[in-house]
């Protein structure tokens, strides 16, 4: 049996309180509408969320699973240290702020700003993977882990991708599912065609996406991709001390 919280009508810092003093590890929220915060710094939990949680959902996840039968809306996953966070609905802004490691799975859209400061120090890569369109900014400032963009529901001589990709991005990988040619990308980031190498380091997270949201995976990696990575030869200069 999982603890139950109905959030309808109860404030959400009442329902984080419940979360964090239950000594069950499976917890499930039903009625979520805006609740803020939910599972925050939480470890050891599965929590099952349905209806839509407000900002911040997973900030500073450290070990413990949400799944969102539904949308989520604004930082997700904001600075998180490791865990899963699975969204069967679409993601607000600036999801994966900060991120260190763990995975984020998005059946659908996200908004601006996705990815932004991700970083990664040895073994400890954050992931984030999008099945459907991403808005403008993705991977700002990126400093290390993944970002892989699927774009399924997009035709494929359109970009599922917005303005201002990879925008001051200094390390990490940008993977985006597209045959639409990219124009007006930096001079600092090199784009390529995903090489097999590439597709075996991403086909592990194309796999989990569809065993947690349906399609073909096999379908999906056959596909053309594209790579983003920082020109190592051409820096964001301006990010370092000058002589």
């Amino acid at each position: 049996m999982s603890y139950e919280i109905n959030g309808a009508g109860v404030h959400y810092k009442e329902v984080n309180e419940r979360i964090k003093a239950t000594g069950d590890s499976d917890i499930f929220i039903k009625n979520a509408c805006g609740h803020r915060y939910l599972g925050a710094g939480t470890s050891g939990k599965n929590i099952t969320i349905d209806g839509i949680p407000g900002n911040a959902l997973g900030a500073y996840l450290n070990g413990s699973r949400i799944v969102v039968n539904g949308n989520a809306q604004d930082a997700v996953a904001d600075t998180m240290n490791s865990g899963e966070i699975v969204i069967h609905g679409n993601c607000g802004d600036t999801t994966g702020y900060g991120m260190r490691s763990g995975n984020v799975f998005i059946k659908g859209n996200v908004g601006y700003r996705v990815g932004i400061h991700m970083k990664e120090y040895r073994e400890h890569r954050p992931v984030i993977v999008i099945g459907g369109k991403a808005g403008d900014f993705l991977g700002e400032y990126q400093a290390g882990g993944i970002i892989l963009l699927l774009g399924l529901d997009t035709p494929s001589d359109v970009s599922p991708v917005g303005g201002f990709p990879a925008t001051g991005m200094h390390g990490g990988k940008i993977f985006i599912r597209s045959e639409a040619k990219f124009e007006g990308l930096p001079s600092q980031i090199v784009l390529s065609d995903a090489t097999d190498a590439d597709k075996e380091l991403f086909a592990p997270f194309v796999r989990k996406y569809t065993e947690y949201f349906g399609g073909n995976a096999d379908e999906i990696l056959s596909s053309h991709f594209y790579t983003l990575t920082p020109n190592s030869s051409n820096p964001y200069k301006q990010f370092y001390c000058q002589n």
